[in-house]
């Protein structure tokens, strides 16, 4: 069966653990040699893959991460919700004024993150911006929208798992996430307290966070969620300007053991 670019796919050779769409087919001068460059449907995973390794995944088992993808949505916007609104930390009575400019690689991705914010009553600028892009248009963006928090995120990887941990040419677009926050810290005013989560799956952690941010995926090294990076700019969002936000709270928000997401803390915004 022909595969093609935006076909929902799995790897035989992984069993079909994750779920990809096909973002680009890479051919070569053999013609029976092509590779797909691959991107989570529900994770922040970007991977490559021959083509005879994949198999177009049925309907039903589409749904079934769909709904999975909407059921982690809709159960977080409850949770949340009902702080929000309580009285607790009441967007409607003390508003918070915080400004989330987010950019992201994924299309998809972005559209969610964008409906996210509304529901939440939260002010948000959300652009996609593939990641080889996101260090070019960065600085601009923070010059013109002057946010409160900044994510910058997609997709990443490593292309040899679990070895070369400190080589940054073993990770497929962290290079991009750290030039971003590196040009948007020359962006932004010395008298602002800009808040920045940066990075995807396995993305290089140590080398995100030397270069500025507060927060960054991936210290263990594994996939990150597609709602991790809006929880981080969430919780930095409502919570009172009197108090800090610690790596803690967000990785017990996210249930990960800080293994998704570390880094430092930052100040609240609300």
């Amino acid at each position: 069966m022909e595969i093609k670019k935006g076909d929902i796919v799995g790897r035989i050779s992984y069993g079909k653990d994750i779920l990809f769409y096909v973002d680009r087919i890479i051919k070569t001068s053999d013609p029976n040699k092509a590779y797909a460059i691959l991107k989570g449907v529900q994770y922040r995973i970007e991977a490559d893959s021959p083509l005879d390794d994949l198999v177009k995944m049925e309907k039903d088992e589409i749904e079934t991460e769909k709904r999975g993808i909407e059921s982690k949505l809709k159960k977080r916007l409850s949770t949340v919700g009902k702080g929000l609104f309580s009285g607790r930390r009441n967007t409607n009575n003390n508003s918070t004024n915080a400004l989330i400019l987010h950019l992201d690689g994924d299309r998809k991705y972005t559209q969610k993150s964008e409906r996210y914010y509304n529901k939440l009553g939260l002010k948000a600028i959300v652009k996609n911006i593939p990641e080889n892009r996101q260090p070019q248009v960065v600085g601009n963006l923070i010059r013109k929208y002057n946010p409160d928090i900044l994510v910058i995120t997609g997709h990443d990887g490593m292309i040899k798992n679990g070895t070369n941990y400190n080589d940054i040419y073993n990770y497929r677009n962290s290079k991009y996430f750290i030039n971003s926050v590196i040009e948007a810290k020359k962006a932004t005013s010395p008298d602002k307290d800009l808040v920045i989560f940066a990075g995807a799956c396995q993305s290089f952690f140590e080398a995100i966070m030397a270069s500025g941010a507060n927060f960054a995926s991936s210290p263990a090294r594994v996939l990150i969620d597609f709602m991790d990076p809006l929880v981080v700019a969430e919780k930095v969002a409502t919570t009172d300007k009197n108090r800090i936000v610690t790596v803690r709270e967000i990785s017990a928000e996210l249930g990960d053991g800080g293994k998704r997401v570390g880094g430092r803390y930052a100040k609240g915004k609300k």
